[in-house]
């Protein structure tokens, strides 16, 4: 069997088109603390956020397989948004709350630090000699 891409973005995409077919409001629930997540500090709760996707209320909305970008109003101030799609928690109706829920993603692991590079210039004795 070949490795195949991850089924949560064409999820999220399907249901939020499902939801908006249906004349619904699509809310997504996000991980804020989820690496990558760019999303308004002030309106996250207990590490999460609701953020509606409906058409009406985003504009620029990119749903793609590694994030989804959209650019929203908080407060009256313009925002653009980033969220992970392993950050996606859930997606859903507000209306009835029908959607889908997503087991919790292993944030992705920590780059580690390239080792600093060892200076041997003291070490090296030049076989250069003062020629006068």
């Amino acid at each position: 069997m070949s490795d195949m891409s991850p089924n949560r973005p064409y999820l999220i995409r399907a249901i939020h088109e499902w939801i908006c077919d249906n004349g619904l409001t699509t809310h997504l629930a996000v991980n804020a603390s989820y690496p990558g997540v760019e999303v308004p500090q002030d309106f996250v709760q207990d590490g999460q956020i609701v953020l509606n996707i409906a058409p009406r209320a985003v504009t620029n909305f990119i749903a793609g397989n590694e994030e989804i970008t959209f650019s929203a109003r908080f407060g009256g101030m313009p925002m653009t948004l980033r969220v992970p799609v392993n950050a996606v928690v859930a997606v859903f109706a507000r209306e009835n709350g029908q959607g889908m829920a997503f087991d919790p993603a292993e944030p992705p692991p920590e780059p580690t630090p390239p080792e600093p590079e060892k200076d041997d210039s003291k070490a090296k004795v030049s076989h250069l000699k003062v020629v006068k």
